[in-house]
């Protein structure tokens, strides 16, 4: 069975919804026992609801993991409840933002707290258990805005991202001896209750006129990403992040996608 989590315990953060939703799902689905630690209770109860539902297991920490205290908790809870961890994903993230000229620090901190601080503070936790299991799994959800692309007035979540990305190569070489790899996914444009939040219909339509794809990624698309790199198949994968966009990011310009079918003729017509 490829990517077979059996006997594996997974801590999923942002677990309620969207990606982290998806991402537990799967994980669930695959063997894995997964703590779903998000900052809404009602909404990891419906995620938990659907995994025990699909015959799986999964167990709820309603958390706010911008709090260094309440992460080493959240650690601790699980390997309680499961005789330990085997697996971190740290998904969960805040949007917060504004113009660079007007930026609030509490937002800023919140940003940073939430989305960069917590990879020190959940990898610090996990690591002990996962030398007690003879290794372990660090994954991250990064995302193309910071790391790869700019969008305006996201100046605080992608600078928390190009941050991610960073942590994750230093962490993965100081932890590859010991069987401990850290990985990380960037989503592109992926549908969820967030991005219908952004546009209605016709605004998610026009959006996905820039993927190459033609079709917006759902959160299983991460989630099966995620479930590789989670895997014991991964294990000589460290310190990458892998983009999964559709092709949103690979175009130098939009333009070159409203041509293509110009340009495909082109090339046709040059064809001896």
């Amino acid at each position: 069975m490829f990517a077979d989590l059996r006997d594996k315990v997974a801590i999923v953060t942002g677990g309620g919804q969207g990606i982290g939703a998806g991402i537990a799902r799967v994980f669930a689905a695959a063997g894995a026992k997964v703590m779903i630690a998000t900052r809404t209770a009602e909404h990891g109860e419906k995620t938990r609801a659907e995994i025990g539902d699909a015959g799986g297991t999964a167990d709820l920490i309603a958390v706010d993991i911008g709090n260094a205290e309440t992460v080493q908790q959240v650690v601790a809870d699980t390997a309680k409840k499961w005789g330990g961890v085997d697996i971190m994903v740290h998904n969960a993230a805040s949007f917060l933002g504004g113009p660079v000229e007007a930026y609030s620090e509490d937002d800023l901190e919140t940003v940073l707290s939430v989305n960069l601080k917590s990879c020190f503070r959940f990898s610090k936790a996990c690591i002990p258990f996962f030398r007690q299991r003879g290794g372990g799994r660090l994954l991250f959800t990064s995302s193309v805005t910071g790391p790869r692309v700019a969008m305006p007035n996201t100046s605080y979540y992608a600078a928390s991202k190009g941050g991610m990305n960073a942590f994750i190569r230093t962490a993965a070489l100081e932890l590859a001896g010991e069987n401990i790899t850290v990985n990380g996914v960037e989503p592109g444009y992926i549908r969820t209750a967030a991005m219908e939040l952004l546009a209605d219909s016709d605004g998610l339509a026009e959006m996905t006129k820039y993927i190459p794809a033609n079709f917006m990624g759902a959160p299983e698309d991460i989630a099966y990403c995620m479930l590789y790199l989670a895997s014991d198949e991964a294990r000589y994968i460290t310190g990458q992040t892998i983009c999964v966009d559709g092709g949103s990011t690979l175009p130098e310009s939009p333009v070159f996608l409203q041509e293509l079918d110009g340009i495909k003729e082109l090339a046709g017509s040059n064809k001896n």
